[in-house]
Parts: structure tokens; C-alpha cells; sequence
């Protein structure tokens, strides 16, 4: 029988699936009430359109509450994403930046170490591409760089990437095919790139987090496999990634908990009976206070009447997600070339996308 994980014990308490830590930390928040969780630490930042939020998990306490492994996290917010705004994702690209540089000085990663970035997901399902579509504009310089005299080398450093695909596909283990590629190539880190799940639509391709934790690929629709992480590759291993997907599961449960803390300030109206509800609300935005608890209703009987036989385990995701990934896409790949070589400056990189 598998081992239950920390998001699992998440999920049994507040039947809340998602993959961002930042979700994690205010579900706690919404159904305990504390302002703070022991073992977290949050510092939040703002400037028009943007939203920087970074979180450490300090011990395994912080990390049972919120179902997340110890360590660091820096999560970056923007509804701009999701539109067509060449500047504001420029910015947003130099923000991200300086995160991934960050968690590289974290790492303790020399300028001219070898890293290999990871498109993780399948080619093949729109929501699931994000990496391999991410690798497709990254400046790869570890052949150019091997071959190039050392006065031509100033400011770039040697990158690998790899899509390695999924088992389905390849019938390997995503970690087993990067251990190898690890080991052959000397690599000194392991950035992977991969689509997330969210409990909230508005946060669709709309943030980007970025950890310290490492991943375990298929985690995000259930179907966890091999973790990559610095246990098992022996190397500092970066996990950039954004939210496609959505669990229907998750949705019920927060149109439930609205119901529930609504149903007090029902009134009648005409003779029918109005509830105050903000749809935005149940579609992830903001929430009410944390509703009393019904023990009339027994919520896992609820949702499994709604959802079985065959939406219990279903995925939602938008209709134009072929653009949005698009979009995010450049923006992660811009991101990337930025930290990786000190020697190209923003407008290079730009051009070199567009």
C-alpha cells in the first residue's frame, strides 16, 4: 500500500488539491484561523500588476500543515500574464530573474557550472507542454561553449536541456532518464520546468512559483512517480512551474464551503429563496470568513454523488490554453536566459524571443 504524503493529509482535511504553496498556506489559514503557522514564514511584495509572495517552510511541522516539503518558495503573481502585454511580461521575465539567481546564490551554483534544464510533461497534451514548449527558445551554449576559446565565453554559461517526455511515452522513469543524462554530463544543477495544478482558475496560467524542494512529475493530476529532488540526484534541483489545471474535486469543495457560510443570510425574496454569493468567489477569488461547521452534511458524500462514476477524477483547465501556454512560455524562457547568461542583456534576449 503507498505511502500517504503530506498533500494527501492535506487533501483528506480540507479536500483541497494544489500544487502552489501559496494556496497551501492560506487553506490553513481560511479553515484554522491563525494569522500565522508555526514553522512559516511569509514576506510578500507589490508593484503595479505584480504580486512577489516568498515563503520558507522551516521544519516538519510548518511542512505537515501545509502539505509542502521544507524549504524555500517564491511565488510571482500577475493577471498579465494571461493577456497579450509585451512590457509587463518583460518585467515580469526580469522579476522571475532575479528569483531563479537567487535560488542559484542559495545553491551555491558557480558561474560556470553546467545546468540542465528539464522540460517535464507531454508534447502531446496542451496543458501538459509547458515544459517542452518552455526548451524550445532556451539559449543551450554547453556545445558551443566546449569548443569556444575562453575569452569568448564571458557572461554565458553552459546549459543543457532535455524533454525527457513521460513513462506513458517512453516507458522510462522521467527521474531514472535524468539521473543518467546527470551523471554523463557533470551536471551541478537540475532547474525543471513543469505544468502545475491550482485550486483556483483565476491563478491559471497567472503564476509562476519556484522552488527549492525539487518535484515529483504527475503529482499535480494524481499520478505521482520517482521525485526529482537533491536526494536522489545528488545535486541542488530547482523546480519552476505554472498552473494549467484545476481538480474538479476542489471545486465543489469550495462551492460547498460558500453554500455552507452563506446559508445563514439566505432570505427570502417573491417567495423564492436567494443566496448571497459572489461567483468570483467560487472560481478562486476572494473568500468569506471560514463557514461553521454543518455535521448535517457530510461533504465527501456530497461531492462523491456529484462527481462518481467518472468525474471524480476529472481536470479543468481553460478552452484557450493553447495560448496562454504560449505566452507564459516566452516568459519562463526569457526568464531563464536572463539568469543563466550574465553576458546578455534584456533587449537581446527579447529579440531573441520575438
Amino acid at each position: 500500500m503507498p505511502k500517504e504524503t503530506s498533500e494527501d493529509l492535506l487533501f483528506d482535511k480540507y479536500n483541497i488539491r494544489t500544487d502552489l504553496a501559496l494556496e497551501s498556506h492560506q487553506a490553513v489559514i481560511e479553515q484554522e484561523g491563525p494569522p500565522e503557522l508555526p514553522g512559516v514564514r511569509v514576506h510578500t511584495e507589490q508593484e503595479p500588476g505584480i504580486t512577489i509572495t516568498r515563503m520558507v517552510v522551516e521544519n516538519d511541522l510548518g511542512a505537515r500543515m501545509m502539505g509542502k516539503a521544507p524549504g524555500n518558495y517564491s511565488t510571482i503573481q500577475s493577471s498579465g500574464l494571461r493577456e497579450h502585454n509585451r512590457d509587463l511580461h518583460e518585467r515580469i521575465a526580469q522579476l522571475l530573474a532575479e528569483e531563479i539567481q537567487w535560488f542559484f546564490q542559495e545553491s551555491n551554483l558557480g558561474d560556470e557550472d553546467t545546468a540542465l534544464v528539464v522540460g517535464l510533461g507531454n508534447w502531446n497534451a496542451t496543458p501538459d507542454s509547458l515544459g517542452p514548449k518552455v526548451l524550445e527558445n532556451l539559449m543551450v551554449t554547453r556545445h558551443l561553449l566546449e569548443l569556444s576559446p575562453p575569452e569568448l565565453r564571458q557572461g554565458l554559461r553552459p546549459v543543457a536541456a532535455l524533454a525527457p517526455g513521460v513513462l506513458g511515452l517512453t516507458g522510462i522513469e522521467t527521474g531514472e532518464i535524468i539521473m543518467g543524462v546527470v551523471s554523463r554530463i557533470g551536471a551541478k544543477a537540475v532547474i525543471c520546468i513543469d505544468a502545475l495544478a491550482s485550486r483556483s482558475v483565476d491563478r491559471l496560467c497567472s503564476t509562476i512559483q519556484i522552488s527549492d524542494t525539487g518535484i515529483n512529475p504527475g503529482a499535480g493530476v494524481g499520478n505521482r512517480r520517482l521525485a526529482i529532488n537533491r536526494e536522489t540526484l545528488g545535486i541542488p534541483v530547482i523546480a519552476l512551474g505554472v498552473p494549467t489545471v484545476v481538480h474538479a474535486v476542489t471545486i465543489i469543495s469550495d462551492a460547498l464551503n460558500l453554500l455552507e457560510g452563506n446559508r445563514d443570510s439566505e432570505r427570502l425574496t417573491s417567495g423564492r429563496t436567494e443566496f448571497q454569493i459572489d461567483p468570483r468567489a467560487i472560481m478562486g477569488g476572494e473568500k468569506p470568513a471560514a463557514p461553521k461547521a454543518n455535521p448535517s452534511v457530510d461533504r465527501r458524500q456530497l461531492m462523491s454523488q456529484v462527481l462518481d462514476p467518472y468525474f471524480g477524477s476529472m481536470i479543468v483547465t481553460p478552452k484557450e490554453i493553447d495560448l496562454l501556454i504560449d505566452e507564459v512560455a516566452d516568459v519562463v524562457t526569457g526568464a531563464l536566459n536572463i539568469a543563466f547568461h550574465e553576458g546578455v542583456s534584456y533587449d537581446e534576449v527579447f529579440k531573441y524571443l520575438s
